[in-house]
């Protein structure tokens, strides 16, 4: 395949005219200039090349993970639907995978490339892509015997979404709600942000965060909204043995029913000149404090 070659992507050819006319008026300005052409030093000084399934809207039944974590964890999730593998030979073997595996789905080695052309140069896939279902969000109700629970409210943004994920399961929460609008769906790039941590957290959506975190109080937690400019600070501020950590969207912040429902709105104490952080390391701050806090509990 060219490297200018958008297979797949809706507009690429219309998008490769504009960018051929975009060299052409850069390299006559050059030759006016006394210059050479313009010319890449290496791959990396090209524009990423879009895969085939960029931009195209598969079913909604169907996922694409890719990276090692993630895929190990996927193929160890017996919740998880999968449809096919492929893969390099170094991956199989780094994923412990035999090439004759008697597998209940289909198995396809293939070179780097092949993924590449179906992911596109931006995609760290590692040699391996997995065609899954998505996962079925569990009903509020699920909560169970978890002590700590994460709530984002309208956080867009996969890959903050992804690592808020697998921060919340290293710290031994039990589920992450989101609003069914306003939030990432499931996906490769949300998936490979969680390394893994996608299979092993419970996703609770629901349709009015509100009456979510109202929800989420009756069952026993003391929910804390995460504000840089909260009267509190968040490690003075914990109650109770079920704890509801709120975190709002970048820039925006929690919005105000958001700000109203919850039990508390603190911050972090931070010294510096800088007063915020990205929401995905506030949110593993976060989680630290308030296992901090559980274990005292469980331990005083």
């Amino acid at each position: 395949m060219s490297k200018d070659d958008d297979t797949g992507a809706a507009g690429s050819n219309r998008d490769t005219h504009y960018a051929k006319l975009r060299r052409a008026h850069r390299d006559a300005k050059r030759e006016r200039q006394g210059l050479p052409p313009a010319q890449p030093k290496s791959k990396r000084d090209l524009p990423p090349r879009k895969g085939s399934l960029y931009a195209t809207r598969g079913p909604a039944e169907i996922v694409y993970l890719y990276g090692l974590h993630t895929v190990r964890a996927a193929l160890d999730n017996p919740a998880r639907v999968i449809r096919s593998l492929k893969a390099t030979r170094n991956a199989m073997m780094r994923l412990e995978i035999a090439e004759d595996a008697q597998l209940p789905f289909a198995l396809e080695v293939v070179s780097p490339q092949e993924i590449d052309r179906m992911l596109g140069d931006d995609a760290v896939h590692q040699g391996v892509l997995l065609e899954a279902q998505p996962l079925v969000p569990r009903p509020l109700s699920g909560l169970g015997g978890t002590e700590l629970v994460v709530v984002l409210d309208q956080v867009t943004d996969p890959h903050n979404a992804g690592a808020i994920m697998r921060s919340a399961v290293a710290f031994g929460a039990g589920a992450l709600v989101t609003t069914q609008r306003h939030s990432p769906q499931e996906s490769g790039v949300l998936a490979k942000s969680a390394s893994g941590a996608l299979e092993m957290i419970d996703h609770i959506e629901v349709r009015n965060l509100a009456s979510a975190i109202e929800d989420i109080k009756a069952q026993g937690f003391f929910s804390v909204g995460l504000d840089s400019e909260g009267p509190a600070e968040l490690e003075k501020g914990f109650s109770g043995g079920r704890i509801a950590i709120v975190l709002g969207a970048e820039g925006k912040g929690l919005r105000q029913k958001t700000r109203e429902t919850v039990d508390m709105l603190a911050r972090l104490d931070m010294p510096g000149a800088i007063k915020s952080l990205n929401v995905s390391n506030a949110a593993a701050i976060a989680l630290y404090a308030a296992r901090r806090h559980l274990h005292g509990l469980n331990n005083g």
